[in-house]
Parts: C-alpha cells; structure tokens; sequence
C-alpha cells in the first residue's frame, strides 16, 4: 500500500530545495456539543503523503543533501485510553501504512523542530495555509505558522498549497483506480434507489438505500452529503434537507457519491418519479445531456478548463431559444447558475488551476444543469471524465443516463 505514498514524497522533493522543511497536519475532529466530537476527517494532503488517517499526526519532510528526510510524528499507545476509544496505531503499524522508516511520538516534535532549525538545516518552511475566505477559521498549520514565525523569525514561511495544487491535480494510475472503484460502488447505490422509487417514499429513504448500499459494497462513507431534491427543491443546487414525500409526476435530482480509500465519487442523476418523463421533463432533459455530452467531446489534452463551461452555455442557450424558454443568450442565467466542472480525487472538489489546460491524468466532473423554477423542474447530469493522451475515457458512462435506459430499468423492475 505504501508505494502510492511513498512516489508523492518523492515527487514532492522535485519541488523543494535544499533547505525547505515542508510539516502537514492530519487534524483534529471538533467538538459538536457536550463531550461529543463531529466524525473525524483527515486533512487529505496529510493522507496523500502519509497513507495515514489517525487524529493529530503529523509529517515533516526535510530537503537534505542526501534527498528528502521525512518524520512522522504519530500519538503513543496508551492502554487506559484505548479501553474506551479503540486501538491507536503502532510505530511498526505506521510504518507499515506510510513507508516511512523514521516515526516518533507527537512529544518529541517540537523538540525536532528546534533541532533542525538550530542547526542551520531549515531556510523556509512550507505549511498547507490553503485559505477559501478571510473569515475561515485559523487551521493547525496557520496556528503552527504564527507560533513559529515568533520564535524563528530569519525562517521564511511559504505555502504548500501551490505545489500541492499542481501536484494533487494529476492522477496516478493507483489513484485513477481507487476513483473507478469509488464510481463502481456509487453505481449500485444509485441502482439501489432506482429500484424502489415510487410516489409516496420520502427522499430521506432513498438518501438511506444509498448508504446503505455503498457501505455494503466497501465505501468507507459517503464522499459528501447527498442531495435528494424531488420536484420544486430540485432548482436548488445543495438542497440537503431530504424530508420532502416524492409526488407522482415530479422529478428527483440526486446528487452523491461514494468515497473509497480516501478517494471520492460525484455523479448526479435526475429519475422520474413515477419511472416515466412527461413530454416537457424529457424535452428538457435531453437538453441537459446534449449539453453534457458536448462538454465531454471538448474535453482533451490542450483544451482550457475554461473552455468547457463555455461549451456548455453556448449549447444550453441555443436550445432553450429553439423551444422558446429564452430570447437571448443573456437569459441563460435564470435557468443555468452553476459551472459545469470541477476537479476530483481526494476531495469531491479537488486541487487544481482552473486558469490552466487539461492534462492527461486529469479526473473532471462534466455537471450541465438547468432549473426551471416556475415548472418544477430541476435537472442535473454529472460524469466523472479522465483525461487521456487521446481525449477521454467517461469513467461513471455505466450508470443508466439516457431517457430509454432510465425508463427501462423502472419497467424491468421486479
């Protein structure tokens, strides 16, 4: 398992100097209320260098002479705790995982630090200071970084988060796979859900089968919260409430995925309720999939990221003219409010420039839309695409899509 790990850190170190010491944090599970904690979630650069997905570790890679020395720095076994909260992993347990010859205890960290700086071994330290906005709140590497800047001044302080950016972006075939088995498991969950749709169920109960047929099939969770939006609450794109009773003759969007060895799955597909589209549901959808299925035909090696949602709109608005819904390209905007792409792999929106070109090893979303308020109509179809040295490979293109194989699979239900 420690080869996929251990070709990051060695990728990691063509970019780092001599002198650069790069510290990743898994994280911590935060408080909810009382003395219980949210699920834990690790910090999924963390993992992508470590294999490791324990509370509070932590990695320091130091670019040396001899190549780049890298320390884990892990919580020491304690038999009284772990009576009431589980085993805690070993030093030969960790290296095992990782691939890393060199684990501490979490004691001896700062001590480590010191150490090196001391020595004259560290000239800039890269933390992950990925921030989304201003208000976000302070991660463990912001803390690190502001604690360490006091006490080490003459060290220059950069972010990981760039490199990261390019690095996470491409896939290794190891990670491809772990994105197909992911895909694989979230198919039978989507088939689960299809084969008890019915008026009358509550979207909660298909969010449910979905989970349960996921976990069934090896999925460690699911990779987000799922989205089962049935009539009107489809036109909004995180609906997560999922309490609504499907009516016959609506639509439902589902939005979800499976995650798997860390690696995440995002498909959307929209059903009829009743197993069969009305001439304006299948109007509309056939829409969204000629759009969808344009975006996917652009997508290969040298063609903008940029490119695509451009594809898409050009597409949607054309045919919303030729039935009437718009007048003007100006319009699209009431019924399309979203891209059409984003990255995955680790995270469902993962790492990578959206300023850039598409590369092979790339994995993309293509998730055209369009919600039509006033008809109760909301509807989403997500592929998840790998960019090839050829153009692409669709890898989710199992998961019934089309008018006819949607509606054949609700008549050939037992």
């Amino acid at each position: 398992m420690n080869a996929l790990f251990v070709a990051h850190r060695d990728q990691l170190s063509g970019f780092l100097e001599v002198g650069d010491l790069a510290i990743l944090f898994s994280g911590k599970a935060p408080k909810s209320t009382a003395d219980a904690h949210y699920s834990f979630l690790p910090n999924k650069n963390f993992y992508y260098f470590t294999g490791c997905t324990a509370e509070q570790y932590m990695v320091a890679m130091l670019k040396t002479e001899k190549g780049l020395e890298t320390t884990l720095f892990i919580e020491k076994p304690d038999y009284d705790v772990e009576k009431w909260v589980g085993r805690k992993l070993t030093k030969e347990a960790a290296k095992e995982i990782s691939g890393i010859s060199d684990v501490q205890y979490l004691e001896s960290f700062i001590s480590w630090v010191g150490k090196n700086v001391y020595n004259g071994k560290v000239d800039r330290l890269f933390l992950d200071l990925e921030k989304l906005s201003w208000d976000e709140s302070d991660s463990p590497a912001a803390v690190f970084a502001n604690d360490f800047s006091k006490r080490y001044p003459f060290v220059t302080i950069k972010s990981l988060h760039f490199i990261l950016n390019e690095m996470r972006v491409i896939k290794s075939d190891e990670e491809i796979s772990r994105v197909q088995q992911a895909i694989d498991i979230t198919q039978k969950g989507i088939e689960g859900i299809l084969s008890i749709i019915n008026p009358g169920l509550y979207e909660y109960q298909l969010e449910a089968t979905f989970a349960y047929h996921i976990r069934m099939n090896g999925a460690e969770r699911c990779s987000f919260e799922t989205i089962a939006a049935s009539g009107g609450d489809g036109v909004i794109l995180h609906y997560v409430e999922n309490s609504k009773q499907l009516t016959d003759g609506d639509l439902v969007l589902l939005d979800l995925g499976a995650q798997y060895k860390q690696y995440a799955a995002d498909i959307s597909r929209t059903f009829p309720v009743n197993g069969k589209f009305s001439h304006r549901q299948k109007q509309i959808y056939e829409i969204v999939l000629k759009a969808q299925e344009a975006v996917i035909d652009a997508m290969k090696p040298g063609i903008p990221f940029e490119e695509l949602n451009k594809v898409c709109q050009k597409t949607l608005a054309a045919e919303l003219k030729a039935i009437g819904l718009i007048a003007d390209d100006s319009e699209l905007g009431k019924y399309y409010y979203h891209g059409v792409s984003h990255y995955l792999g680790l995270d469902v929106h993962d790492l990578g420039s959206r300023n850039g070109l598409l590369k092979p090893g790339m994995i993309l979303t293509v998730e055209p839309g369009l919600y039509i308020a006033e008809e109760n109509i909301g509807i989403r179809i997500e592929d998840d695409i790998l960019i090839t040295e050829e153009g692409n490979i669709n890898l989710s293109k199992a998961i019934p899509k089309t008018v006819d194989e949607i509606e054949a699979f609700f008549a050939n239900r037992a």
